[in-house]
Protein backbone atom coordinates (compact mmCIF):
# COMPACT_ATOMS: atom_id res chain seq x y z
CA UNK A 1 0.00 0.00 0.00
CA UNK A 2 1.21 3.49 -0.82
CA UNK A 3 2.18 5.33 2.41
CA UNK A 4 0.15 8.35 1.29
CA UNK A 5 -2.95 6.15 1.50
CA UNK A 6 -2.12 5.01 5.05
CA UNK A 7 -2.79 7.84 7.51
CA UNK A 8 -1.16 7.58 10.94
CA UNK A 9 -2.90 8.60 14.16
CA UNK A 10 -0.51 9.30 17.03
CA UNK A 11 -2.04 9.36 20.52
CA UNK A 12 0.05 11.03 23.19
CA UNK A 13 1.84 12.86 20.40
CA UNK A 14 4.00 14.98 22.70
CA UNK A 15 5.87 11.99 24.11
CA UNK A 16 9.47 11.82 22.91
CA UNK A 17 9.15 8.26 21.62
CA UNK A 18 5.95 9.15 19.76
CA UNK A 19 7.64 12.18 18.21
CA UNK A 20 10.50 10.07 16.89
CA UNK A 21 8.19 7.38 15.51
CA UNK A 22 6.14 10.11 13.83
CA UNK A 23 9.21 11.58 12.15
CA UNK A 24 10.14 8.23 10.63
CA UNK A 25 6.63 7.46 9.38
CA UNK A 26 6.16 10.97 8.00
CA UNK A 27 9.53 10.62 6.29
CA UNK A 28 8.15 7.56 4.51
CA UNK A 29 5.23 9.62 3.19
CA UNK A 30 2.44 8.81 5.64
CA UNK A 31 -0.05 11.60 6.42
CA UNK A 32 -0.05 12.23 10.15
CA UNK A 33 -2.73 13.13 12.69
CA UNK A 34 -1.26 14.19 16.03
CA UNK A 35 -3.50 13.92 19.09
CA UNK A 36 -2.95 15.04 22.67
CA UNK A 37 -4.41 17.13 25.45
CA UNK A 38 -3.90 20.88 24.94
CA UNK A 39 -3.49 20.32 21.22
CA UNK A 40 -2.54 23.94 20.64
CA UNK A 41 0.90 22.96 21.97
CA UNK A 42 1.31 20.64 18.99
CA UNK A 43 1.44 23.51 16.50
CA UNK A 44 5.24 23.56 16.29
CA UNK A 45 5.35 19.81 15.60
CA UNK A 46 2.60 20.11 12.99
CA UNK A 47 4.49 22.84 11.13
CA UNK A 48 7.88 21.16 11.41
CA UNK A 49 6.69 17.78 10.10
CA UNK A 50 4.71 19.34 7.25
CA UNK A 51 7.67 21.43 6.09
CA UNK A 52 10.33 18.80 6.67
CA UNK A 53 8.52 15.85 5.10
CA UNK A 54 5.92 17.40 2.80
CA UNK A 55 3.00 15.36 4.14
CA UNK A 56 -0.42 16.37 5.42
CA UNK A 57 -0.28 16.96 9.18
CA UNK A 58 -3.09 17.90 11.54
CA UNK A 59 -3.33 18.39 15.29
CA UNK A 60 -6.30 17.20 17.35
CA UNK A 61 -7.49 17.71 20.90
CA UNK A 62 -7.76 14.36 22.66
CA UNK A 63 -8.12 13.39 26.30
CA UNK A 64 -8.11 9.60 26.65
CA UNK A 65 -9.78 9.93 30.07
CA UNK A 66 -12.86 11.42 28.40
CA UNK A 67 -14.10 7.95 27.58
CA UNK A 68 -17.44 9.12 26.21
CA UNK A 69 -15.67 11.07 23.47
CA UNK A 70 -13.70 8.17 21.97
CA UNK A 71 -16.09 7.13 19.21
CA UNK A 72 -16.85 10.73 18.25
CA UNK A 73 -13.14 11.56 18.15
CA UNK A 74 -12.52 8.80 15.60
CA UNK A 75 -15.51 9.85 13.52
CA UNK A 76 -14.36 13.47 13.39
CA UNK A 77 -10.83 12.76 12.16
CA UNK A 78 -10.07 13.97 8.62
CA UNK A 79 -9.09 10.41 7.60
CA UNK A 80 -9.60 6.93 8.98
CA UNK A 81 -6.26 5.82 10.40
CA UNK A 82 -4.49 2.83 8.89
CA UNK A 83 -1.90 2.98 11.65
CA UNK A 84 -2.43 3.98 15.27
CA UNK A 85 0.52 4.69 17.55
CA UNK A 86 -0.63 4.73 21.17
CA UNK A 87 2.00 6.43 23.31
CA UNK A 88 -0.27 7.45 26.18
CA UNK A 89 1.19 7.04 29.65
CA UNK A 90 1.53 8.53 33.12
CA UNK A 91 4.40 7.46 35.39
CA UNK A 92 3.23 9.21 38.54
CA UNK A 93 5.04 9.23 41.88
CA UNK A 94 4.94 5.85 43.63
CA UNK A 95 5.48 7.10 47.19
CA UNK A 96 2.95 9.90 46.88
CA UNK A 97 0.37 8.05 44.81
CA UNK A 98 0.18 4.65 46.52
CA UNK A 99 -2.00 5.95 49.34
CA UNK A 100 -3.95 8.44 47.27
CA UNK A 101 -7.05 6.92 45.68
CA UNK A 102 -7.50 9.77 43.18
CA UNK A 103 -3.87 9.71 42.03
CA UNK A 104 -3.79 5.92 41.83
CA UNK A 105 -7.02 5.85 39.85
CA UNK A 106 -5.60 8.39 37.40
CA UNK A 107 -2.48 6.27 36.81
CA UNK A 108 -4.54 3.10 36.28
CA UNK A 109 -7.07 4.83 34.04
CA UNK A 110 -4.40 6.58 31.95
CA UNK A 111 -2.13 3.59 31.46
CA UNK A 112 -4.72 0.84 31.26
CA UNK A 113 -8.48 1.37 31.32
CA UNK A 114 -8.92 4.36 29.01
CA UNK A 115 -6.43 3.27 26.29
CA UNK A 116 -7.99 -0.21 26.27
CA UNK A 117 -11.47 1.20 25.76
CA UNK A 118 -10.28 3.46 22.96
CA UNK A 119 -8.35 0.72 21.17
CA UNK A 120 -11.33 -1.62 21.44
CA UNK A 121 -13.39 0.80 19.36
CA UNK A 122 -10.53 1.59 16.98
CA UNK A 123 -9.59 -2.04 16.38
CA UNK A 124 -13.16 -3.02 15.55
CA UNK A 125 -13.35 -0.26 12.94
CA UNK A 126 -9.91 -0.91 11.45
CA UNK A 127 -10.55 -4.65 11.12
CA UNK A 128 -13.62 -4.04 8.96
CA UNK A 129 -11.78 -2.17 6.22
CA UNK A 130 -10.35 -5.34 4.70
CA UNK A 131 -7.01 -3.62 4.20
CA UNK A 132 -3.72 -3.85 6.05
CA UNK A 133 -3.74 -1.90 9.33
CA UNK A 134 -1.59 -1.64 12.45
CA UNK A 135 -1.88 -0.67 16.09
CA UNK A 136 1.43 0.03 17.82
CA UNK A 137 0.91 0.40 21.56
CA UNK A 138 3.55 1.35 24.10
CA UNK A 139 3.45 -0.60 27.35
CA UNK A 140 6.48 -1.07 29.63
CA UNK A 141 8.87 -3.63 31.10
CA UNK A 142 7.57 -2.34 34.45
CA UNK A 143 4.57 -4.59 33.91
CA UNK A 144 6.64 -7.78 33.73
CA UNK A 145 6.91 -8.05 37.52
CA UNK A 146 5.74 -5.76 40.30
CA UNK A 147 8.52 -3.87 42.04
CA UNK A 148 8.34 -1.69 45.14
CA UNK A 149 9.54 1.39 43.26
CA UNK A 150 6.70 1.54 40.73
CA UNK A 151 4.06 -1.11 41.37
CA UNK A 152 1.07 1.17 40.73
CA UNK A 153 2.36 2.13 37.29
CA UNK A 154 3.71 -1.38 36.69
CA UNK A 155 0.42 -3.09 37.52
CA UNK A 156 -1.44 -0.83 35.08
CA UNK A 157 1.09 -1.59 32.33
CA UNK A 158 0.84 -5.31 33.13
CA UNK A 159 -2.89 -5.09 32.50
CA UNK A 160 -2.32 -3.16 29.28
CA UNK A 161 0.17 -5.76 28.02
CA UNK A 162 -2.29 -8.57 28.76
CA UNK A 163 -5.07 -6.66 27.01
CA UNK A 164 -2.95 -6.16 23.89
CA UNK A 165 -2.07 -9.86 23.84
CA UNK A 166 -5.75 -10.75 23.88
CA UNK A 167 -6.59 -8.15 21.24
CA UNK A 168 -3.81 -9.49 19.03
CA UNK A 169 -5.23 -13.00 19.26
CA UNK A 170 -8.76 -11.73 18.63
CA UNK A 171 -7.73 -10.20 15.31
CA UNK A 172 -5.08 -12.76 14.34
CA UNK A 173 -7.07 -13.90 11.30
CA UNK A 174 -7.66 -10.34 10.06
CA UNK A 175 -5.36 -7.84 8.37
CA UNK A 176 -5.09 -5.84 11.59
CA UNK A 177 -1.68 -6.28 13.19
CA UNK A 178 -1.28 -5.34 16.85
CA UNK A 179 2.18 -4.79 18.31
CA UNK A 180 3.15 -4.35 21.96
CA UNK A 181 6.16 -2.15 22.64
CA UNK A 182 8.03 -2.47 25.94
CA UNK A 183 10.54 0.31 26.50
CA UNK A 184 13.02 -0.13 29.28
CA UNK A 185 15.10 2.91 30.13
CA UNK A 186 14.82 5.46 27.33
CA UNK A 187 16.18 8.99 27.55
CA UNK A 188 13.05 11.12 27.39
CA UNK A 189 11.55 14.08 29.21
CA UNK A 190 9.65 11.59 31.41
CA UNK A 191 12.89 10.01 32.65
CA UNK A 192 14.82 13.28 32.90
CA UNK A 193 16.59 13.52 36.24
CA UNK A 194 16.42 9.78 36.87
CA UNK A 195 19.63 7.83 37.49
CA UNK A 196 19.50 5.58 34.42
CA UNK A 197 21.91 2.66 33.88
CA UNK A 198 23.95 3.58 30.81
CA UNK A 199 24.33 0.09 29.28
CA UNK A 200 20.57 -0.52 29.47
CA UNK A 201 19.47 2.94 28.34
CA UNK A 202 18.86 4.04 24.76
CA UNK A 203 17.90 7.27 23.05
CA UNK A 204 14.34 7.85 21.88
CA UNK A 205 15.29 8.08 18.19
CA UNK A 206 17.19 4.77 18.32
CA UNK A 207 14.29 3.04 20.00
CA UNK A 208 11.77 4.54 17.58
CA UNK A 209 13.74 3.17 14.63
CA UNK A 210 13.56 -0.33 16.13
CA UNK A 211 9.83 0.00 16.64
CA UNK A 212 9.15 1.09 13.06
CA UNK A 213 11.45 -1.62 11.68
CA UNK A 214 9.48 -4.24 13.63
CA UNK A 215 6.02 -2.96 12.67
CA UNK A 216 5.52 -5.38 9.78
CA UNK A 217 6.88 -8.47 11.50
CA UNK A 218 6.96 -8.17 15.27
CA UNK A 219 4.32 -8.67 17.94
CA UNK A 220 6.48 -7.68 20.92
CA UNK A 221 9.37 -5.22 20.96
CA UNK A 222 11.78 -4.57 23.82
CA UNK A 223 14.29 -1.71 23.82
CA UNK A 224 16.93 -4.29 22.91
CA UNK A 225 17.76 -7.96 23.45
CA UNK A 226 19.39 -7.24 26.80
CA UNK A 227 16.06 -6.07 28.21
CA UNK A 228 14.37 -9.27 27.09
CA UNK A 229 17.07 -11.25 28.92
CA UNK A 230 17.01 -9.06 32.04
CA UNK A 231 13.23 -9.14 32.36
CA UNK A 232 13.20 -12.88 31.69
CA UNK A 233 15.53 -13.37 34.64
CA UNK A 234 13.60 -10.99 36.91
CA UNK A 235 10.28 -12.57 36.02
CA UNK A 236 11.49 -16.08 36.89
CA UNK A 237 13.41 -15.29 40.08
CA UNK A 238 12.06 -17.26 43.06
CA UNK A 239 9.96 -15.08 45.33
CA UNK A 240 12.31 -15.46 48.31
CA UNK A 241 15.23 -14.13 46.29
CA UNK A 242 13.20 -11.41 44.60
CA UNK A 243 11.99 -10.05 47.97
CA UNK A 244 15.59 -9.37 49.03
CA UNK A 245 16.41 -7.28 46.00
CA UNK A 246 16.31 -3.47 46.05
CA UNK A 247 15.71 -2.04 42.59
Amino acid sequence: MNPSDSPVLVLGARSDIAREITKILAGRGHPVMLAARNAENLSADVSDIAVRHGVAVTGHEFDVLDIGSHARFLEDLPSSPAIIVCAIGLLGDQEADAGDATATRRIVDTNYLAPCLFLEIAAARMSLTGTKASIVAISSVAGDRGRAKNYVYGSAKAGFTAYLSGLRQKYAASQLHIMTVKPGFVRTSMTEGMDLPGPLTCDADVFAAKVVKAMDRGSLVYCDLRWRVVMGIITHLPEKIFMRLKF
